[in-house]
């Protein structure tokens, strides 16, 4: 669908920002096809996802400099409404999505990095949030996430410095969960994503939603989260099936996947 590909891979789906020639910069065009592309993912079928960028340089390199360049204060006030609903919409979406960075992710890029739930890279990978050079702030959630991930300290010295950092030290802050040689990300991924997909589905959607959620309240008011969705889980033929094979002792019968009950 013009910028953004999607594609299937067993119960995994894998969407594409196709930009390549502009290093997968954000503009409204962009974001209008990725928003068409996450709306149309069919989550009784597919249990994670992948997002990542065309080509070997570039996951995004960042909303586009020459679109953002004109607009006025109520405009641009409504292009990062636009980036903020759609990043929101990949962060709360019930599957998990893993973020395969393969390149820079500057400013947009790092920003919708943080919106999935985990992050992998490449060993060429930039991070940044190199908007105070261009006299804006963040617009796409970047203050917000950078901070909830990294910390406020090193989330406003990335920040008021503008100062992008590679791979190995976005890794030691946290900011990334792992590095991978190039070549391998897209495999590492794909292999993350599986295995999250062999995984009891509700139970998983209610692991998602519980760690977000509760990240939004106070401790006693997360563990009520908690417990409500614990509870949950008894009335579904997967806690059933997976408790019953674990406590068979002789385990004669092979593991069947798990299903959307």
């Amino acid at each position: 669908m013009g910028f953004v590909d999607y594609n299937v891979d067993g119960q995994v789906g894998i969407i594409t920002i196709n930009r390549p020639k502009a290093l997968n910069a954000l503009n409204s065009e962009v974001l209008k096809d990725l928003e068409a592309v996450i709306d149309a993912v069919d989550l009784d079928a597919i249990r994670c996802l992948i997002l990542t960028g065309a080509g070997q340089k570039s996951f995004v390199a960042g909303a586009d400099i020459g679109e953002m360049s004109t607009l006025t204060k109520e405009e641009g006030e409504a292009f990062g409404k636009i980036g903020n609903d759609i990043f929101r919409k990949i962060e709360t979406l019930p599957i998990p999505v893993i973020a395969a960075v393969n390149g820079f992710a500057l400013g947009g890029g790092c920003e919708i990095s943080m919106s999935c739930d985990i992050r992998l890279c490449s060993e060429n990978a930039i991070f940044g949030q190199p908007e105070v050079g261009l006299g804006i702030t963040p617009g796409f959630g970047g203050t917000q996430r950078l901070a909830r991930i990294v910390g406020p300290g090193k989330a406003k010295q990335l920040i008021y410095t503008g100062r992008n950092i590679k791979a190995p030290e976005a890794y030691r802050i946290g900011l990334v969960n792992e590095v991978y040689p190039a070549e391998e990300l897209m495999p590492q991924a794909l292999k993350m994503a599986k295995g999250i997909a062999k995984q009891a589905p509700i139970a998983v959607r209610a692991c998602k939603k519980a760690i977000n959620e509760g990240l939004e309240v106070g401790m006693d008011e997360a563990i009520a989260i908690e417990e409500k969705l614990f509870g949950s889980c008894f009335e579904t033929e997967d806690q059933k099936y997976g408790m019953a094979f674990f406590l068979d002792k002789n385990k004669e019968k092979v593991k069947e996947p798990f299903k959307n009950c």
